[in-house]
């Protein structure tokens, strides 16, 4: 019975405790319930009622009158043509690469391809590696911004840029590499590279693309950032090893590219880019054979004029063989060559007249890739009218001419001279006087030249009381005694250069260099100074070569572009 009375008060317990805890679980809720809300309508009202009411509207103010500090808040990334007036916008290569990007990306890509294949197939036996491939390589799908450019303009033959370059590219480069039976995956995936390189286009060349060399090097060490993930893991979230790249990878550039130091790309072989001598031309006319008569009266006066294409010099000339219809000459004549793949030499055969135009008697041409270097070749070749292969009169006999060619090319040590090397100022001649030397002065071209009555600019050198002019200009047939006029420009470009063998160094002596204007249809005003300058040559002695824009003396706005040298026996 005690047993039983002992088990009834258990339950009896345990159910007013049950009864219990659910009463203070339904108090429990409802009371947070009821405090949230009291809470909520208590802040909302101490939140209406005890608002500050002198609060004042905002200022506006236009961005011109804003602070500095307030501008670099409000816009993080200025341009660099807003910030530096000397930088120029680059929109239209921006929207360029935009178009173009997807062409670029598989073009480059490939590119890419085709260099590091041979180069990995040398590397790898090295270190015991089975095969290095490109699983997948794009560059994606957001092209480098041009941020602004700055372009230098100097008074040499070159063309300096600054573009400041920033690319952040979504690249998907997948490198898979297999050794020792086992394979591992390399992914470079989101780069950003910030770079301002220098870009120089030099030196500056008659021939397409215009330039010979392109020589870049950085202004400051770049910025480069990359994630890099091996077997899937990405190692730049290591602690330590995203700063140990960074620093790693901005060393070794700049230890190969930070200027001074500079990458140089060749375009063009500098020999053909210059137009500089390669070799040497030897030519010995021997004879003729059955010429035509010319004259009514008597045999014909031959001569032959020897020229090679694209070259400004004079023609060479034989001596006269008078009434011959079968002269020889036995004259050896030195031409200079500059590309004996494109350059022919041209054999015209003159009949001399006393008075009057003489009468040519045929002519034919040599294509100097057809002479062997280094070994003399005989050509007998008929005389023909012209050089059409449908004209009906070459069919007329006119006669022969034998000729003997020779061509001997320089050492490649002379050619492989650099653009620094061409810029030296090489000796003077043989002949040169002891302690003497050679001046020499190079008319580039003016600018902004504006005579009051005409401008037809040339330039008149006067030292020591002996005077030069500018070349006679071709662009239209000159008559006798014609100075090199170029008719109605302001900024006339010359390229003539001018020589003054003197028995001393001109160390106080002045050059007198003076831009004219000649007009044959003012009568009044035939002739017009346009402006003056007069240079010290002692600058020129001291330091060899001096190419300066000098401002032109009675002139507005004139400017003349002079080069000196001062060449001596010994360099």
């Amino acid at each position: 019975m005690e047993a039983l009375a002992v088990t009834v008060t258990v339950r009896s317990n345990n159910k007013d405790r049950l009864e219990m805890g659910f009463f203070s679980t339904i108090l429990g809720f409802f009371g947070f319930g009821v405090g949230v809300s009291i809470g909520l309508v208590a802040g909302y009202f101490l939140f209406i009622y005890f608002q500050p009411t002198n609060v004042e509207d905002p200022e506006i103010k236009p961005l011109v009158d804003q602070e500095q500090e307030t501008l670099q808040r409000m816009f993080p990334e200025i341009p660099l043509w807003i910030k530096n007036p000397d930088f120029d916008r680059l929109d239209w290569l921006n929207t360029f690469f935009q178009y173009m990007w997807p062409y670029l990306d598989k073009a480059i890509c490939k590119t890419t391809k085709n260099i590091a294949k041979p180069i990995i197939a040398e590397q790898i036996p090295k270190y015991k590696i089975d095969s290095v491939e490109f699983e997948t390589l794009t560059l994606g799908s957001l092209p480098p911004t041009f941020q602004g450019m700055k372009v230098y303009v100097t008074d040499e033959k070159e063309l300096i840029m600054e573009p400041s370059i920033k690319w952040a590219a979504n690249p998907n480069v997948t490198v898979s590499v297999k050794a020792f039976g086992l394979k591992a995956t390399v992914q470079v995936v989101d780069l950003q590279v910030f770079l301002l390189p220098r870009i120089t286009l030099k030196p500056l060349v008659p021939s397409f693309p215009c330039f010979a060399n392109i020589y870049v090097s950085l202004m400051e060490k770049p910025h480069v950032d990359f994630g890099l993930k091996l077997i899937g893991a990405d190692l730049m979230s290591i602690p330590g090893v995203y700063r140990i790249v960074q620093e790693i990878i901005k060393d070794q550039v700049a230890n190969m590219y930070l200027w001074p130091k500079t990458l140089e790309v060749p375009v063009l072989d500098m020999s053909k880019a210059l137009k500089r001598p390669v070799g040497i031309l030897h030519v010995k006319v021997l004879h003729a054979m059955k010429l035509r008569k010319k004259d009514l009266l008597g045999a014909s006066d031959p001569y032959v004029k020897l020229k090679l294409t694209e070259d400004k010099l004079p023609s060479k000339k034989t001596t006269v063989k008078h009434k011959n219809l079968n002269p020889e000459w036995n004259e050896e004549f030195n031409l200079i060559v500059k590309d004996p793949d494109s350059q022919v030499l041209e054999i015209n055969v003159y009949d001399w007249e006393q008075v009057g135009k003489h009468d040519k008697m045929g002519m034919n041409m040599i294509p100097l890739k057809e002479v062997p270097p280094e070994e003399p070749k005989r050509f007998t070749l008929d005389l023909l009218k012209n050089m059409d292969p449908n004209d009906v009169q070459n069919e007329k006999s006119r006669g022969q001419i034998v000729v003997e060619l020779t061509y001997k090319p320089f050492k490649e040590e002379d050619l492989a001279k650099g653009f620094e090397e061409t810029q030296q100022v090489p000796k003077a001649p043989e002949g040169t006087p002891d302690g003497g030397g050679l001046l020499v002065v190079i008319v580039h071209e003016a600018q902004d030249v504006e005579g009051k009555y005409h401008t037809n600019p040339h330039v008149r050198l006067i030292f020591r009381g002996e005077e030069k002019k500018t070349k006679v200009e071709n662009r239209k047939k000159p008559y006798f005694g014609r100075v090199g006029r170029i008719k109605k420009n302001r900024d006339p470009r010359w390229e003539d250069e001018f020589h003054f063998m003197v028995e001393e160094p001109p160390t106080n002596d002045r050059l007198h260099v003076e831009v004219l204007s000649t007009s044959a249809r003012n009568l009044l005003h035939q002739k017009e100074s346009l402006g003056y300058i007069d240079i010290n040559l002692g600058d020129v002695v001291a330091n060899k070569r001096i190419n300066e824009r000098y401002h032109l003396i009675d002139s507005k706005n004139g400017r003349l572009q002079i080069e000196l040298q001062w060449r001596t026996s010994q360099g």
